[in-house]
């Protein structure tokens, strides 16, 4: 119906986006709770009441009312791997959200009757035994079962892999093939291989093996990248910083992306990171990337960030732990190099550290630069991880000016977790009531996609309530964190650490129009609930990148999946559980709700011929919504 004060006008900007009739959070302290943004090229012209922006409105706005839905700054994942992952997503049948082994078995099945000779079913991340109701991983003869003839891995984490026999013939791996230092490959009585890879524990084992299953062709990678970040939009990211990884050389590995971004098609921001390639040849790697990028370079879609988040190889303390923690050799001499390296040509980093024994290393490497005036020297560094930092190390992160970022991978694999190093370990780890104490800035991200799911609320819900996606509780009221701090790691310490918080993270104007009108209200919702939020609209630099329910339509039509094969064409990517059952209206109920629908309809009827509006009722006869 029409709404008085918000017909269009001739403003002299008016504004390209408007969005009222909603409980937006912006993030900002000083206005937390308003009820209409408007935009204009991008940026926020306007936050506050429905009539505050009315004034905006000119004959092209698109005005979209919220309902009274919860609108909040657009999500950030500060650790994720999409430049890698968009490469390979639909070619992949993803388990995320599956909730029994008996399920994923099943879509395993059916996907292999699809999949053409020649290509592989890859499961690579997103579940864990801890997500599944049997609480155990597949084994090779269920695979072998589910697919005799079609080869199939599925990874588990950082700790194992599954082959199924054709897996094992099409990946060359045999009698004969010897594993690499860090990696089992398991073997039967007669000495052949059974099918399972153990990380024990560098994944290298895994990552080797699953790169030499079939890969897309530019074109297919670009496409793949696309549907990634569209499913990312459906759970209100627009933003995020790709913490780079192994088999991701630059420039070459980012073509997808930087394709995308050059015909103006991202629809999430990406700031990357650079992770150096050849084992003995770091220094190489990263000279060579300083006489290419600099830190900064790009604009508000497509950033170069920094180093990281391996800066050696051999000072990376790779997770598994149903295995024991790595003892790792002396690495500091060429890690030493590499840190002064960056340093001195103003270059940030981050570093993949998992265990306090590693980061007191790396730390007193830090410390010596210190002496020279190296540290705090303005370039943005963090540790990624830090499930077991001391309050010491904090202490001496502070003192360096480093920040920290969390994944919620013991949401995956805390039980695990817990099982090895007891209770008391698992209510700390990570410590986030220490990190917090000390003034640190602490960004929250999901680790995906080899191993947590992409889908942020899992990690919002692990966040705000220590507990593991089976709902088992592992972490210390002290270490949990409220809702809205929760958001802040998030949305603005995410900004942070690409020295973007004076442009993104809060609904400001000024800011980015970057937001997502949710599903279910972040705030009041159960607990228990907050993993089962999506948006329903999803806003990007003022543009409306997705939009699904009452909302359907205001974005573009999204692409086709190719090729027509691919898991993600038949299951899409998170499996969404049923929301919880709420109870049917009874009979009477339900004559009173058509009773007062009927009347409604009758009412408006009235109001249009008082108006001299005869005849059916137009579409869009709502100026809002023309």
């Amino acid at each position: 119906m029409p709404v008085a004060g918000l017909a269009p006008g001739s403003p002299a900007r008016p504004a390209d986006l408007i969005v009222r009739n909603a409980k937006i959070y912006t993030g900002d302290s000083r206005r937390p709770f308003l009820t209409a943004l408007a935009a204009t090229d991008g940026v926020i012209d306007a936050v506050g009441g429905d009539a505050d922006v009315a004034g905006l409105i000119g004959p092209d706005t698109v005005v979209v009312d919220a309902m009274g839905r919860r609108a909040v700054p657009g999500l950030n994942d500060s650790h994720n791997h999409v430049v890698r992952g968009g490469l390979h997503y639909t070619l992949e049948l993803r388990w995320d959200g599956v909730r029994s082994l008996r399920r994923a078995l099943a879509m395993l099945r059916e996907q292999a009757a699809r999949t053409p000779e020649g290509q592989w079913v890859r499961v690579a991340g997103g579940w864990s035994v801890e997500s599944f109701a049997e609480r155990r991983m597949p084994t090779p003869a269920e695979l072998n079962e589910a697919a005799p003839d079609t080869p199939v891995i599925v990874t588990h984490l950082y700790q194992a892999a599954i082959l199924n026999r054709a897996a094992l013939k099409a990946a060359g791996i045999g009698r004969e093939t010897a594993a690499p230092p860090g990696g089992q490959i398991v073997r039967g009585h007669d000495g052949e291989p059974t099918g399972m890879l153990i990380a024990a524990p560098s994944a290298l084992l895994l990552y080797s093996t699953i790169a030499k299953a079939p890969v897309l062709d530019p074109e297919g990678q670009r496409e793949s990248t696309r549907q990634f970040l569209r499913e990312l939009n459906r759970f209100g990211l627009t933003s995020l910083i790709d913490a780079a990884g192994g088999f991701q050389d630059f420039p070459g590995g980012y073509a997808a992306v930087t394709s995308l971004h050059e015909a103006g098609e991202l629809t999430v921001r990406v700031a990357y990171h650079l992770f150096p390639q050849t084992l003995g040849g770091e220094l190489e790697d990263l000279r060579r990337w300083i006489g290419m990028v600099r830190p900064e370079d790009g604009d508000g879609w497509l950033r170069f960030n920094g180093a990281g988040e391996n800066l050696t190889w051999a000072a990376a303390d790779f997770e598994n732990f149903a295995q024991p923690r790595p003892q790792l050799p002396a690495y500091e001499g060429e890690f030493e190099k590499a840190v002064r390296l960056l340093m001195e040509h103003g270059w940030g980093f981050r570093l993949h550290a998992t265990y306090d024994e590693t980061i007191r290393r790396d730390l007193v490497v830090f410390e010596k630069l210190a002496a020279e005036g190296l540290f705090p020297g303005g370039n943005r560094w963090l540790f990624d991880h830090a499930e077991t930092i001391s309050p010491e190390s904090l202490d001496r992160v502070a003192a360096l000016g480093g920040a920290i970022g969390v994944q919620h991978r013991l949401a995956y694999q805390g039980e695990t977790f817990r099982d090895r190093y007891g209770d008391e370990a698992a209510a700390a780890a990570p410590p986030l009531g220490a990190m917090r104490e000390r003034g640190l800035t602490v960004a929250a991200g999901t680790d995906a996609t080899r191993v947590s799911t992409f889908n942020p609320w899992v990690a919002l819900y692990w966040l705000v309530s220590g507990r593991n996606v089976r709902g088992v509780p592992l972490r210390s009221r002290a270490n949990r964190v409220d809702r809205e701090t929760a958001l802040a790691m998030y949305t603005s310490a995410g900004a942070s650490l690409t020295g973007e918080e004076g442009i993104k993270g809060v609904l400001r104007p000024g800011f980015y129009a970057d937001l997502a009108v949710l599903s279910d209200d972040y705030f009041t919702v159960p607990e228990e609930e907050i993993p089962g939020i999506e948006a329903l609209l999803t806003v990007a630099g003022g543009r409306i990148v997705y939009a699904a329910g009452q909302f359907e339509g205001l974005a573009a039509p999204a692409p086709t999946v190719v090729p027509d094969w691919s898991p993600i064409a038949h299951f899409g990517g998170y499996q969404a559980s049923p929301r919880p059952s709420r109870p049917e209206p009874s009979g009477v109920r339900q004559a009173e709700v058509l009773a007062q629908a009927a009347a409604d309809s009758t009412q408006y009827r009235s109001w249009r011929a008082e108006r001299g509006l005869a005849g059916d009722v137009p579409a869009l006869d709502d100026p809002c919504f023309g």
